[in-house]
């Protein structure tokens, strides 16, 4: 696993094509060696509602959230956190650019023992991704 779950603000739908820093996001996580893709999961929802800073509308932001099983290095953990947030803050350059945007990503771990899995993915993935 990791968990990668974005919370954005609604108005940078028109701004940022959201499905495609998700692939950005799953590409960066396989690129590290750190997490297996069978996996990697990537999510994002729109926050409908919000203040940010002085209030104006046109300010918005994106927070990424990484939970994942415990066990990693603190080493391959930090790389991993820099690796997935360059990719992030890579894709948003030209917005952040233009607009006012706050980014943010945040990596924690999850309890093994307070975390039951069950999966059948790998069956259904290309044998090089069945790690």
């Amino acid at each position: 696993m990791p968990h990668l779950s974005l919370e954005y603000s609604r108005n940078l739908e028109t701004r940022l094509d959201m499905p495609g820093l998700l692939r950005v996001l799953r590409d960066a996580a396989i690129e590290t060696g750190v997490f297996p893709p069978a996996g990697i999961r990537v999510r994002a929802f729109a926050a409908d509602h919000v203040v940010i800073a002085d209030g104006n509308p046109d300010h918005a932001f994106i927070d990424i959230s990484v939970r994942l099983r415990g066990g990693r290095s603190d080493a391959d953990k930090a790389r991993a956190t820099a690796h997935l947030f360059a990719a992030a803050e890579g894709y948003c350059a030209a917005d952040m650019a233009q607009h006012s945007l706050m980014l943010s990503l945040e990596m924690r771990d999850i309890d093994p023992a307070l975390s039951p899995k069950a999966s059948s993915i790998r069956r259904f993935l290309p044998k090089d991704m069945q790690q």
